[in-house]
């Protein structure tokens, strides 16, 4: 498998058409080699194993925090796997927070806490479920008290 420059985690329905598509434009236009799940991955295949595939043979991580970011299980098993990849083999993350207030990621409030309240309920019954929605609470707190972009219309 290639390597990869940059692994850009988003939430496509919130951040697709606008930033993150200017994002990767934009790194792609300077020569930077970017992971991008619409386009890499091949008709077919399953695309777990190829998301996290990608993400151990990145670099640089770019995770792109939106309003509905915490209501997808894939991006937070996404920056889960960011999380324990860094943890064993150097490697930067750099958050953005688009449209989203960091301390809402931080602290598991505003809509995402509205996101985990639904997967408490959700999962309420299975114990091995619970046990990753706790690494979900870790890795959200662990990214979101880095230093990162503060996207906002204020």
């Amino acid at each position: 498998m290639r390597t990869y420059d940059v692994f850009v985690s988003f939430r496509g329905e919130d951040t697709r058409n606008n930033i993150t598509s200017f994002l990767l434009g934009s790194l792609e236009s300077k020569g930077i080699d970017v992971f991008k799940d619409n386009e890499d991955l091949r008709k077919g295949e399953s695309i777990a194993p190829e998301l996290l595939q990608a993400i151990e043979v990145s670099r640089i991580f770019v995770v792109v925090f939106s309003k509905n970011y915490a209501s997808s299980t894939w991006c937070l098993r996404e920056l889960t796997h960011i999380c324990n990849c860094t943890q064993t083999s150097p490697g930067s993350v750099l958050p953005i927070f688009y449209d989203v207030d960091p301390s809402d990621v931080r602290k598991l409030s505003g809509s995402y806490e509205e996101a985990f309240a639904k997967y408490k309920e959700r999962f309420r019954e299975d114990r091995e479920k619970m046990k990753e929605v706790q690494t979900w609470r870790e890795a959200l707190k662990e990214v979101g008290e880095l230093g990162g972009w503060d996207i906002r219309d204020k």
